[in-house]
């Protein structure tokens, strides 16, 4: 499977590092982990998620109020 992480992405990943940053000193850091490994998630279980639109799957992040 084929993962593109977009920019604006990207930027929400860095706006929320910050956000949560702010909120306690640690916890932008275990946002970005918990995130990328929802990513991998993806990547590993192909196919198993929820459809979205077309052929893009998405996953509710466990921990943050977040898709992926």
């Amino acid at each position: 499977m084929r993962l593109w992480i977009l920019d604006r992405a990207e930027d929400d990943l860095v706006a929320g590092y910050r956000f949560y940053e702010e909120r306690e000193p640690g916890l932008g850091q275990y946002f970005l982990q918990s995130l990328y490994s929802d990513i991998e998630s993806l990547r590993l279980y192909a196919g198993i998620h929820r459809r979205a639109y077309r052929d893009f799957h998405r996953l509710l992040s466990r921990r943050f109020p977040f898709a992926v």
